[in-house]
């Protein structure tokens, strides 16, 4: 009986202590919330609705953490459980959501139930203004969608998504900022060295004006008398991911200033030879801009090929680089809302195809490296079977495999990074710093950690199985 009462005791002292691990879990993740640092709170508030689904603060609050940190897809379900609970912030974020994915009319469906919900807010109503002024001149550029053919898409790390562009050897060639540049720390941006190697083009901080971009050439043999480029390329915002067409005069390049749609989007510019200064920037069309970052157009004359980069509907850490046909000239798109809405989003790249045109060459064409970086180098060590190992993407014989391996790799950088941050915060908790939102912290990475570990896996085993069903 005394034994019995002690363990009753223990499970009630756990119980209470366990509620109380959670009630303050909870309160750090609302803290979290309100200061912005939706990337803390996201992980405890998975936990709490894994724990109470019907909860709509709880919803909302794990609606707005997903959609702030990019995974806008997934944010959806719960925005929309919390705005059926008549939750008025969950109409705002469920508008913006919905102007982000081209779905204008469910987006001022929002707005309006929003605007009833703060009509006396004069503060709420501004930042509706905003939000449907956004909307609108989205729209207005969804109506000029380009017509353009996309034979490929290939999900990357960010820190590597160079591997795509395969560019011919007239056409120049890319590399990493930080590789050709050793002194600077590892980052996504690019260099553009062109296909005579005597010219380099590249981003780097500007004390006074952000990330600008520069050129240097070369002198005997090593690169040298820098030069910023002018100010009508370099104006307000940051400018970089920069390439040079062969004719030496037009420049691609990504800015989030020029009255970008939001983060980086991509412009054009030409050198006018008789004014010796570059013309004003043209923001390019949709599907090539969105609301998400689109950087880095790459256009190879010599293989009648493009490729662009976006973070549209990735994860944190991924981008899609899309290759597709360059057009002579502009060709807009003529069609009914719903379509041209689905082909400024690039929702079926298998849409924007022509009858009697060869893709699966393209798409092989669009691999072969015939760039400098000739000597094939081993990214990863993939086991596909007993006889069979892959070394790099290239290696991959069917497109879906590849992509869904590529994401599987930008998961393992994730969760690298996750691995070292708790290895820092274990140290300092088994230091003596052992505050209890610190522990809040650590349960929360390890939740996070064993989670990605476990879509490692399985994108893994997808992979494989698919790639096998390719070489059969």
């Amino acid at each position: 009986m005394r034994m019995k009462k002690i363990c009753i005791f223990f499970i009630l002292l756990f119980s209470i202590f366990s509620t109380a691990i959670q009630s303050q879990t909870l309160e750090d993740a609302k803290s979290w919330y309100l200061e912005g640092r939706f990337a803390e709170s996201l992980p405890v508030f998975q936990t709490e609705y894994r724990n109470n689904p019907g909860n709509a603060s709880i919803n909302q609050w794990l609606g707005v953490s997903l959609y702030e940190t990019g995974r806008i897809n997934e944010a959806e379900k719960y925005l929309q459980f919390a705005a059926e609970k008549k939750i008025p912030e969950a109409y705002i974020y469920l508008g913006e959501l919905y102007t982000k994915m081209y779905r204008f009319e469910e987006a001022e469906a929002e707005f309006a139930k929003y605007q009833r919900a703060n009509r006396r807010n004069e503060e709420a109503l501004s930042r509706l203004t905003t939000r449907r002024e956004y909307a609108a001149k989205l729209q207005r550029l969804v109506n000029r969608t380009e017509d353009i053919q996309i034979i490929d898409s290939l999900v990357l790390p960010k820190s590597n998504f160079l591997l795509a562009y395969n560019l011919g050897k007239s056409s120049g060639s890319l590399l990493s900022l930080s590789d050709f540049f050793k002194t600077l720390q590892p980052s996504d941006k690019s260099l553009y060295m062109n296909g005579k190697q005597d010219k380099i083009f590249y981003s780097r901080s500007d004390d006074n004006s952000g990330i600008d971009l520069f050129t240097m050439d070369k002198l005997i043999d090593a690169f040298g008398n820098e030069k910023k480029l002018p100010q009508t390329i370099n104006g307000e915002g940051d400018q970089a991911y920069p390439f040079v067409m062969s004719d030496g005069l037009t420049i691609y390049f990504a800015s989030t200033g020029h009255e970008s749609l939001g983060g980086y989007d991509l412009f054009v510019t030409r050198y006018n030879l008789s004014t010796d200064s570059y013309l004003a920037p043209n923001q390019l069309n949709m599907p090539f801009n969105s609301p998400f970052n689109d950087y880095l157009m790459v256009v190879d004359e010599e293989k009648g090929l493009g490729w662009f980069a976006s973070d549209r509907f990735q994860s944190a850490d991924s981008v899609c680089v899309y290759t597709f046909i360059p057009n002579p000239q502009v060709i807009l798109l003529e069609s009914d809302q719903p379509h041209i809405n689905n082909r400024a989003r690039i929702t079926s790249i298998a849409e924007t195809w022509k009858p009697g045109t060869d893709y699966v060459t393209l798409r092989e064409t669009a691999k072969q490296k015939t760039d400098f970086r000739q000597e094939e180098k081993s990214d990863f060590l993939f086991v596909i079977n007993d006889s069979t190992d892959y070394h790099t993407l290239s290696d991959f014989r069917s497109n879906n495999a590849r992509s869904i391996f590529s994401q599987a790799l930008g998961l393992e950088e994730q969760l690298q990074r996750l691995t070292d941050d708790l290895t820092a915060k274990r140290e300092l908790y088994a230091n003596g710093n052992n505050n209890e939102s610190l522990r809040t912290s650590i349960l929360g990475t390890e939740q996070e950690t064993d989670i990605l570990f476990g879509e490692i896996q399985r994108l893994r085993r997808e992979a494989r199985n698919e790639e096998l069903r390719a070489r059969k």
